[in-house]
């Protein structure tokens, strides 16, 4: 085992204890994690096939001098002279025909950035509310949903407030993200060293160099955490020591990053909540987006209503099951259905050259993966839908492999079978409630 495995992980376990011990600590000395030993913890943990920033330098191109290049970076971080590269801009096609954008450090500043990324994560993991699920170690959005249900199953609530930030990540003020480090961090070369990232220049695909007022760049690998802290303060808190206590009805709210759904017991708090909530966000310069903002009455006493919403890729409505009881139903969203089958759609048409045994080992981690998320109770016929979409679109684009026609659809389902493609199933365990998570 390389020493750089072991010494990261001991010095963020320790910031984490402390961090639990001393609420009010400002920590001081986290620059001084960032040695050579720990950068190289960090660049071995990065993702190995992940694009190039502006320099075209990859993962493995940068390993093959590696404690060269790790010794120059430290030096030069020590000295001060350390400058982030311009970020990499691309775009990414959305299913409604818009473009999302992505920002591609350079591979040094990956490394940089993924250890300050640990060091702000083990001290506010301990600070995050436990119905935070978003870029979290250890929980995501699978255990957002699981989470939701349970509560709309068997609590006592009536109304729900769903909502979206619009641009979020586009629109953090840097100067309020600045003061939230700072409550607990007063390390002014490690807050220093964010700022760099968030004023570094943006290199546009039309090769403008365009330099953000605010924002961070989607991609980042301090984004995430980032976006975490100031959500916290922004929304987190405030729902938990201000309207929580304020309201005399049972009241919840989950999160996935800027994706919320807020629950209330009485419509005159629900009210309340959802015409404050743009005004909170307005403080920190954030708005809610208006076509995913709603207030919605969802109550098991009244499941015959109609309402429904979305989150995380879900549809929730009421239903009632075979013994005439209500139950929550959550199906595959038909915006997140049509978009994972327009995906499936590029992916085979592009790899359907690709070596069979080749292709089918990457179906039966892309079809895993799908009914590992999807595959809740009660989701069996959209799972079933999207199973004969997929050997409809395998039939078609294998067959484009040559002139002639080499499968039908009985031969694909026996090379499904031989390969052991996985069929759909209902992956879903039951809940269990989950306490604030420690970094261990």
């Amino acid at each position: 085992m390389r020493k750089a495995d072991q010494d990261l992980p001991t010095s963020l376990r320790g910031i984490a204890l402390k961090a639990v011990r001393l609420k009010e600590w400002r920590f001081d000395n986290l620059y001084g994690l960032l040695t050579v030993s720990n950068l190289e913890w960090c660049y071995y943990r990065l993702k190995r096939k992940a694009a190039a920033g502006v320099d075209k330098v990859t993962w493995k191109d940068y390993g093959k001098n590696l404690r060269e290049n790790l010794e120059n970076l430290v030096d030069r971080l020590k000295r001060k002279s350390y400058r982030a590269r311009f970020v990499k801009r691309q775009y990414i096609p959305k299913l409604n025909g818009k473009l999302r954008p992505l920002g591609i450090p350079s591979i040094e500043d990956k490394v940089v950035q993924f250890g300050a990324a640990k060091i702000l994560e083990a001290i506010y993991e301990q600070e995050f509310q436990a119905f935070s699920f978003g870029y979290r170690p250890g929980i995501g959005a699978s255990n957002a949903v699981k989470e939701l249900t349970f509560e709309l199953q068997f609590g006592r609530f009536g109304w729900l407030v769903e909502a979206d930030i619009k641009g979020f990540f586009d629109n953090i003020n840097h100067e309020w993200l600045m003061s939230m480090l700072e409550l607990r961090i007063r390390d002014k070369a490690f807050l220093n060293l964010i700022k760099k990232w968030l004023k570094a220049g943006v290199l546009d695909t039309d090769g403008k160099v365009r330099h953000p007022v605010t924002g961070t760049p989607q991609g980042g690998i301090c984004s995430p955490v980032l976006a975490n802290v100031y959500l916290h303060f922004a929304l987190d808190l405030w729902f938990q020591k201000c309207v929580k206590p304020e309201f005399q009805g049972r009241v919840m709210l989950v999160r996935y990053a800027d994706d919320f759904v807020a629950c209330f017991q009485y419509r005159h708090e629900a009210e309340k909540y959802y015409r404050n909530l743009g005004k909170r966000l307005g403080k920190f310069g954030l708005e809610i987006e208006p076509s995913k903002t709603n207030m919605l009455k969802f109550s098991r006493f009244d499941s015959n209503h109609g309402n429904q919403f979305e989150f995380l890729g879900f549809s929730f409505r009421w239903q009632t099951d075979r013994s005439g009881k209500p139950r929550v139903l959550r199906t595959t969203s038909k915006k997140k259905y049509k978009a994972s089958l327009a995906n499936f759609t590029v992916w085979i048409k592009e790899n359907r050259h690709t070596r069979v045994n080749r292709l089918m080992k990457t179906l039966q981690s892309k079809l895993r993966g799908y009914w590992n998320y999807y595959g809740v109770k009660g989701n069996s016929r959209m799972l079933g839908a999207f199973w004969w979409e997929v050997k409809l679109l395998l039939l078609k684009w294998l067959n484009r492999r040559s002139q002639r026609s080499s499968y039908n659809l009985k031969g694909l389902q026996e090379m499904m079978e031989y390969f052991n493609i996985p069929k759909p199933r209902i992956s879903e365990k039951p809940a269990v409630r989950r306490q604030t998570y420690l970094w261990t």
